[in-house]
Parts: structure tokens; sequence; C-alpha cells
């Protein structure tokens, strides 16, 4: 493999050691940063994803709070859910696992969260904010996608970054917050999707190409040019009968083909995951801090 491993995993440990010590200093003044997530259903990658937040919570010493709720829930009880969290001080951030249940309006159930308590950064004030290049919260894995390639002295600043999805949780925040007019940032973004046409035409012009368009090992080495720095923003269960569960755990690249080419890959998994974790803790300590001005 000729590319660099951009490994998520220590650099996620290390973030996570730096959090710990701020919480223990908050702590120390009598704030304890406290941080409520909400998951409708039983989505299994949801549950996974929810477990693995509340476990990185306790080891920085955040307070956390699971609220599981049957999937057959209305909006009107998470709507009094959301107003009982939004009045609570001792709750500095709050995050509402996606996807929902097909009956639950996502967009109208984020738009019921306090925007400061947003530390998911979804809700449409924070999303309008982060278009404007003022973010109050930078969605986790944008903002985990960042301090991956700073931390390892990848530079977007005046760069061509191709994102290769439009999801409203990674593709168009990315986009956003990489091309703000503000200093490390100021990336020219193309963000293109599967219906673009002649997507290969536009990925092999990348300097920095982000895949997140959530079908397993969609990019392959046809569709980056040497050199790229790639990362893989997808965690796909492909068929797999010589694995014990009778599957495995894929990205959205081809990794062992591209990593031939490209300078630099993130694994799958390992990569953008442990990132997206330890920026959802950050966001909730600033939160914290915004409203307690500890």
């Amino acid at each position: 493999m000729a590319a660099i491993l951009l490994e998520g995993k220590h650099l996620a440990a290390a973030i996570r050691k730096q959090l710990r010590t701020e919480v223990e200093k908050m702590r120390e003044h009598g704030t304890v940063p406290g941080l409520t997530m909400i998951r409708v259903g039983q989505d299994a990658a949801s549950v996974s994803y929810m477990n693995a937040k509340a476990k990185a919570c306790d080891e920085v010493g955040i307070c956390s709070r699971v609220l599981e709720l049957p999937t057959d829930t209305g909006e009107e009880k998470l709507k009094s859910l959301l107003e009982d969290v939004g009045r609570d001080n001792s709750i500095h951030g709050v995050i509402v696992q996606l996807p929902l249940p097909p009956h639950l309006d996502a967009l109208r159930i984020l738009s019921l969260m306090d925007p400061v308590k947003d530390v998911d950064g979804f809700h449409p004030m924070n999303v309008g904010r982060l278009s404007m290049g003022e973010p109050l919260f930078v969605p986790a894995t944008p903002l985990g996608i960042k301090e991956l390639l700073d931390r390892n002295r990848i530079c977007t600043e005046g760069s061509h970054v191709v994102v290769v999805g439009r999801s409203n949780i990674v593709g168009r925040p990315l986009a956003n917050y990489l091309s703000s007019k503000r200093p490390g940032l100021n990336a020219t973004v193309t963000l293109c999707h599967s219906m673009s046409s002649d997507l290969k035409k536009i990925t092999l012009t990348a300097d920095v190409l982000v895949a997140a368009i959530g079908r397993p090992e969609f990019v392959d080495s046809s569709m980056v040019s040497s050199g790229t720095v790639v990362v893989d923003v997808g965690m796909n269960r492909i068929a797999d009968p010589d694995t014990p569960s009778g599957k495995r755990l894929v990205g959205d690249v081809k990794f062992y083909e591209v990593a031939e080419i490209a300078s630099a890959i993130t694994p799958v998994p390992g990569g953008v995951g442990p990132m997206t974790v330890a920026m959802l803790l950050s966001n909730t300590v600033a939160a914290c801090r915004m409203q307690t001005g500890n």
C-alpha cells in the first residue's frame, strides 16, 4: 500500500484525553457538562452509535443520558420531551439520533430543539449559520474530517475538495464548512452525487476526495488520480461467508485498490468514525462553556 493511513482511532483518543482535562477543570468550578441523547426505535446501527457515544462520555467525564422511546412515539411526545430538555440547565447538549421512524418528520423534530443545545448542528438555525460561515456548532462528522486532515498536516486551503454525497448530515455541511471564508478552510468545493453527469471526470480533479454516498466500495481506482487524499465516510455491511457473522464492514471506497494510488487514505473502520464521536464530545463541552460561562 502506497498511501499514508489516516487513522482516527489514536487521534480521537488524544482528543478525548484533552477533553477529560478540560472537564476536570470545569468540575472544579462546579460545572458538569451534560448530554442527553434521544433515540426512537431500535435501529441496530443507531443503538450501536449511541452506546459508543455514551461510553466516550463516561471516559471524558460528561454526564450522559440515553432516552429510548418506542418506535410508535408521536411528535407531541417528542415535542414535550425536547421542551423539558431545553428548560433543564443541567443539560447542555442534546441530540436526536437519526434516522427517525418514517412517521416522524425529521426536519420538524429537529426544529423543536434549542439551537444552543443542538450539539449535532442540525437545527435549521445552525444549518443556516454554517452556510453563512458563522457556525454555532459544526456537525460532528464534517468537523471530525477537518480535524483528521489538520492533525495529519493536510491543508484544504486553496485545494479542490470533491465531496461525493449530498446528505444533510455529511455532504452538504462539509461542503459549506470547508468552503467558508476563514483561515484554514477556504477550499474550492465541488459537491456531487450519484446522478452527477460524468462523475468520474469530476472526482479525477480532486486534491481531496471525500466519499460519503452510502454505497459499498462505490469509489474505485479509476475515479482517483495519483496523489489524491481520500477520506472514506462510508459504513456498509456486505455479505462475506468467510467471517463468523457472514458479513463484513466496508466503506464507500475500494480500499486496497485505491490505497495503491492515493497519497493518504482513511480506513474503515477506524478512520472517520472515532473522530465523529470525539467531535460530538467537543461540541458538548463547548456548549457547556457557552451556557455557563465556565
